[in-house]
């Protein structure tokens, strides 16, 4: 498999992707760290090494689309630990606004707040829709391994059965580890 910049494989601590594009299946995930909701810090690095990490990039907190993604993934959350898989969330909203929208709605994945957009660009997950002046999230999911290497990308995300087609992901990829 090819990553999206041509190499087989990237360094772990690649910077953004040419043109934006997002990582491909066989790429080696970008590290980072990020706050989350309760102001504690996430590292990609201690993730991965308990089991595939899910990466569910959001637009923001609070719109319809968001909090039914939130609360499906959620909803499943039990079933993703029993197969030793994280669900993470990433939006560029604050570590306060994340609380407030995790109790409102019972969200129980990790929420983490990215506010200047450096891991969503990381990542290439950003877009700049017609008409508008900045960059928006683009509603991606992204699985990595416990060597960090990303091994499926969902860059059009149909929200009703998302987390259970996820979910069926990460058990493939657990059977194959």
């Amino acid at each position: 498999m090819e990553c999206s910049v041509g190499a087989d494989r990237l360094p772990v601590e690649s910077g953004p992707h040419p043109g934006g594009t997002a990582l491909a299946p066989g790429c080696v995930a970008p590290h980072f760290v990020l706050p989350d909701a309760d102001m504690e810090t996430f590292d990609l690095r201690d993730a991965k090494q308990r089991g595939v990490v899910v990466l569910c990039f959001y637009p923001r907190d609070g719109t319809p689309a968001c909090t039914r993604q939130a609360i499906e993934f959620s909803d499943h959350e039990d079933d993703f630990i029993r197969e030793g898989a994280a669900v993470i969330g990433i939006s560029p909203d604050d570590c306060l606004t994340h609380a407030a929208f995790r109790d409102e709605h019972g969200i129980s994945i990790r929420l983490l707040s990215d506010p200047d957009l450096e891991v969503c660009r990381l990542y290439g997950v950003l877009h700049r829709r017609e008409g508008c002046e900045r960059d928006t999230v683009r509603r991606t999911t992204i699985l990595i391994d416990r060597a960090g290497v990303v091994r499926h990308l969902i860059d059009d995300v149909q929200l009703r059965g998302h987390a259970a087609e996820v979910l069926k992901l990460v058990k493939e990829i657990a059977r194959n580890n």
